[in-house]
């Protein structure tokens, strides 16, 4: 297989096409948000990037490595299995990651009926993320979100805390007496953050607890797009 030519060897010295080069090609970027909130085995990964085959993952894996991107590396006991994590360099692609989802909602084109992976739809909730109410409490939220796009899929844990600070979403289990608690497919889910639904209200979603609590996370995190879209 042809490598694929650097731009600096086209005499390009520009640091925005050095980092195309480190993180352009196809699935890279998409790996690498998988992996945002986490270490993920192979197996988690080819599940959740939908349409990558094992040869271009592996592919996609070892030149992220190779960069200084990710590191794989082994789990202690009782686990023992190799996954795969963001280094610190490859943890701050997060800002990309939102800076390009805030600029793409503007797009006409934006497949907004598409299905999303549990930490994908998590991460446009960090994107979004706003402060509570100034003068209002504390509050913590258990999520568990299950992939509406793959059949089985196992569920993911989140917890989302809101203060009049700032608001954060974050992989794991809330600690003990949150607010609320929510269940729902990511498709359901998707309609609380990206239409607006009540979640209260949404079929497919299994509200516990302070079902305001819950409106206020959906609040703090819900999709906005940009005046310029129009909408």
């Amino acid at each position: 297989m042809a490598t694929r030519r650097s731009y600096g060897s086209y005499d390009d010295g520009c640091a925005a096409a050095h980092a195309l080069d480190l993180i352009g090609e196809r699935w890279a970027l998409i790996i690498i948000r998988e992996l945002l909130l986490g270490p993920k085995r192979f197996g988690d990964l080819q599940r959740d990037v939908i349409g990558i085959g094992p040869t271009a993952l592996t592919q996609r894996l070892h030149e992220l490595e190779t960069s200084g991107v990710l590191t794989r590396r082994e789990l202690p006991e009782p686990a023992r299995v190799a996954v795969y994590d963001l280094t610190d360099w490859g943890r701050e692609l997060e800002a990309v990651n939102a800076a390009l989802s805030l600029w793409a909602v503007s797009s006409p084109g934006l497949p907004v009926e598409a299905g999303m992976s549990p930490d994908t739809l998590v991460l446009a909730m960090r994107a979004h993320a706003r402060p509570g109410p100034v003068g209002g409490p504390d509050l913590v939220v258990g999520l568990r979100l299950t992939d509406s796009r793959i059949e089985s899929a196992p569920p993911v844990q989140y917890v989302g805390t809101i203060t009049e600070s700032g608001t954060v979403m974050a992989r794991g289990l809330p600690p003990q007496g949150p607010a609320a608690a929510v269940e729902a497919s990511t498709g359901a889910w998707k309609a609380c953050i990206f239409a607006a639904v009540d979640p209260a209200e949404a079929p497919g979603v299994s509200v516990s607890g302070d079902a305001d609590a819950v409106r206020s996370l959906v609040a703090a995190t819900r999709f906005e797009p940009h005046p310029a879209s129009g909408a």
